[in-house]
């Protein structure tokens, strides 16, 4: 298999993204611990199991978008951007294609559940909720997009876990799960505005009013709204400064006015400009998260 053609169908640049927010949500978890029994910030020990959840990250994520291909191969064959991925191309069978699936899938929940059981169980959750919930759901209902949200946002609780020595679940996780959680309907309903004319050829319904009109804006703006304090929640709760507070604000905000922009307009051109700032959006404040918790 050629590499391009394996980077089409794991979704390398939605799997990289997915490793990413996991890798930030782990050092979080690290630094909150303060175990230095376990493996404190930095140290060797930390850096294996690092090391392990990126691995087993990039697994199980590319096994859930393989999974999502070998189910929807017919339907990739009829939209423009994903006709040329290797199943619906010809270049691989679904056959090998499960097959791939099920050993990364198998190998990645390996390497998380070797972290601790906690972690291994959300991330075979997370496989099954996105391949076999999410999927079929997007041919019959926009509340596939409320479902896709919940394994859109595992990886930071997923990630979060794997960084605590017995696995459990605190108000920190619960934080970045919902910043991630939220964020991804703007996401979603970005990329779908977008790409709507290529989803209907599939039958997909992803928008919230299932076409691109001013309710699917209002619905939108709403829910970008509700990102506003949702994502002052670690300025809020203490666990981040000023810092990542200001920082936080200024990108909500910014994402505000672009979401704010699709509502005036309707227009694909604003909606592209809405997706792409949903790319940067939620690297930018994770990160802050990171910098500002660990130099407290």
């Amino acid at each position: 298999m050629k590499w391009s053609d394996f980077s089409k169908l794991i979704k390398m640049r939605l799997t990289l993204l997915v490793v990413f927010s996991a890798s930030i949500s782990f050092i979080i978890a690290v630094k909150a611990n303060g175990d230095n029994t376990w493996g404190a910030l930095y140290s060797t020990t930390m850096w294996i199991n690092w090391l392990k959840l990126v691995v087993g990250g990039f697994l199980v994520t590319s096994a859930a978008n393989c999974f999502n291909e070998v189910i929807e191969v017919d339907l990739d064959k009829l939209m423009k951007r994903t006709m040329d991925r290797p199943m619906p191309a010809g270049r691989m069978t679904n056959g090998q294609g499960l097959v791939l699936g099920l050993g990364m899938g198998m190998a990645g929940t390996y390497l998380l559940g070797s972290l601790n059981i906690l972690t291994g169980l959300l991330s075979v959750f997370s496989i099954l909720l996105y391949a076999f919930a999410y999927t079929p759901l997007k041919r019959k209902s926009p509340i596939a997009v409320f479902v896709g949200a919940i394994p859109g946002a595992l990886p930071a609780l997923i990630g979060y876990v794997a960084g605590q020595p017995h696995g459990q679940i605190d108000k920190i996780a619960l934080i970045l799960f919902a910043i991630q959680f939220v964020w991804q309907f703007t996401h979603f309903w970005a990329i779908a505005w977008v790409l709507d004319d290529d989803y209907k050829l599939a039958g997909f319904r992803l928008l919230p009013t299932g076409k691109r009109d001013r309710a699917s804006a209002v619905i939108t703006f709403v829910v970008t709204i509700i990102l506003v304090p949702v994502s002052l929640l670690p300025t809020y709760y203490g666990y981040g400064g000023y810092y990542v507070g200001g920082v936080s604000l200024v990108m909500s905000l910014i994402f505000l006015y672009q979401a704010f922009n699709l509502l005036r307009t309707l227009e694909i051109k604003s909606a592209r400009k809405l997706m792409f700032g949903s790319f940067y959006y939620l690297p930018v404040v994770q990160l802050m998260f990171l910098f500002d918790f660990i130099g407290k």
